[in-house]
């Protein structure tokens, strides 16, 4: 196997037919990488800028590519565009010529009261098929990310969990943004079955409280089924908003804060998170570190405007951090061993 990446540090280049070690944990299959790809399931909704992650982690220097079908109108070249613009490549990104649409999206740039509207009938994201995906040559990346919106429905819910299968075989590492959005999925019952089955392939799940309820079946005992998880992943990162994020890795429990600031709207922080975070344990970061890393770039986001022109790179987060001080709230910062 050739594995091909492109950098987010100064690690050595692997040599070509190399294969990964079934053992070894998913940040450091990741770090020992000199080149990363990020191969990235990610519904191009358009808000007028292109995929948040994508763009955050080539903020930390790297460089990811996207793997989705966009419209073959003028939004779908929009958006492609917009990939270029933000340097993520796109040249897995397929033109569906079928009768679909981009998705669009109209969010209000308000805190209280915050709403938005989404438009997802025949979203061209979701005809990703397997075809794609073996085009895409999975077993020649390093890391795979998905976000569950592309679990939603056919065909591209059995393309990604292919997908996941294949990844397994060849000891790739799939980290999975549950992303739960309940009008894309028929019910919260398949919604709990498929994300279940996704996850036995996963090496790293994040996603926020309701979202891990979905999962588990019943609100009160998402944190709960959050670190059953853990026990068969690498990582496990439940997210609570305001009050922060418990991780699960190496047998640790790890509670951190936020960081507090005045926010004109929500929109953007859990991409912010993500790519951040992803960015960070990319750089060699420990992974507590890593996470104060994304909460500030989550904070720096929700004050502005946008997402993607929103998105900090890691020396301004940095200073940001030097200037802000994480505040730990109703969720007291520690780590625990079990």
């Amino acid at each position: 196997m050739i594995t091909s990446a492109i950098w987010f540090g100064n690690q050595q280049c692997p040599e070509e037919n190399s294969s990964p070690s079934p053992s070894r944990s998913i940040w450091n299959s990741i770090a020992e990488a000199f080149h990363l790809w990020i191969l990235l399931y990610k519904t191009p909704a358009l808000k007028l800028w292109s995929d948040q992650p994508t763009s955050q982690l080539n903020k930390f220097g790297g460089s990811c590519s996207l793997l989705t079908r966009v419209s073959n109108d003028a939004l779908g070249k929009f958006v492609l565009n917009q990939l270029d613009y933000y340097g993520v490549k796109k040249h897995l990104v397929k033109l569906e010529e079928n009768e679909s649409r981009i998705s669009f999206a109209i969010v209000e740039t308000r805190v209280n009261d915050h709403q938005s509207i989404i438009y997802r009938h025949q979203a061209s994201d979701l005809f990703l098929n397997e075809s794609d995906i073996e085009s895409a040559n999975i077993e020649n990346y390093e890391c795979i990310l998905i976000t569950g919106t592309s679990l939603a429905a056919e065909p591209s819910r059995s393309s990604v969990l292919y997908t996941l299968t294949k990844a397994k075989e060849n000891n790739i590492p799939v980290i999975m943004d549950i992303d739960y959005r309940p009008y894309t999925w028929e019910s919260s019952i398949k919604a709990k079955e498929i994300y279940n089955l996704a996850a036995k392939n996963c090496s790293g799940i994040i996603g926020n409280d309701d979202e891990f309820a979905i999962l588990s079946g019943n609100y009160s005992e998402g944190l709960n089924f959050a670190k059953k998880l853990s026990s068969n992943t690498d990582l496990v990162i439940y997210k609570m908003g305001a009050k922060g994020s418990i991780s699960y890795a190496n047998n640790k429990e790890i509670s951190k804060g936020v960081f507090p600031v005045k926010p004109l709207k929500p929109t953007g922080a859990g991409d912010a998170f993500l790519g951040s975070l992803i960015g960070a344990l990319l750089k060699n970061y420990e992974l507590e570190t890593a996470l104060e890393i994304g909460s500030a770039a989550a904070a720096i986001v929700v004050t502005k405007v946008g997402c993607a022109p929103a998105m900090p790179n890691l020396e301004q987060i940095l200073e940001f951090m030097k200037i802000n001080k994480i505040n730990e709230g109703e969720n007291n910062a520690h780590t625990t061993f079990w």
